[in-house]
């Protein structure tokens, strides 16, 4: 399977007016395209990175990269350990290794719930966790999904 795919995280620094319908658009954060040929695997380019997405072969997929869940949640803890690294660096903080684990669960009413843990290996006083923690709950993407973002689709 070859496709083509490129992915673009891009910061403009200006709004974007739609001509089509006349709508004046917020400033664009990031963009990323995916091709899929056939099956369920996908590839995606995320600048120079090629990354695939994929069902686990008991959903029928080939098991051939992640599935979408699990990128969204890899997005998360990312975003998550990216975040907490730049605010101690400005503080001068050192918080050795950061592992984030982190679970998606669904109930039977289909409502979800993100469930991440977030384990540091230096020590650090009980106002520097404070502070981590409420930084862990304002980063971008903790925001993007608490704030259930609008998806508006097209077909082309």
């Amino acid at each position: 399977m070859q496709a083509k795919s490129s992915c673009l995280l891009a910061y403009d620094s200006h709004e974007i007016l739609d001509h089509s319908n006349g709508m004046k658009h917020m400033p664009r954060i990031a963009h990323t395209l995916l091709d899929s040929e056939t099956g369920y695997a996908c590839l995606i380019r995320a600048g120079r990175h090629a990354l695939t997405a994929d069902e686990s072969t008991a959903r029928g997929g080939t098991d051939t990269g992640p599935a979408p869940y699990q990128l969204l949640l890899s997005g998360l803890a990312a975003c998550t350990a990216i975040t907490l690294r730049m605010v101690a660096a400005r503080k001068g903080w050192e918080l050795g290794s950061i592992h984030v684990d982190v679970e998606l669960h669904k109930d039977e009413g289909g409502t979800d719930r993100i469930m991440r843990a977030i384990t540091l290996t230096a020590p650090l006083d009980d106002r520097q966790k404070a502070t981590l923690a409420d930084i862990a709950e304002k980063t971008p993407v903790t925001k993007t999904i608490k704030a259930g973002t609008t998806i508006e689709t097209r077909f082309l």
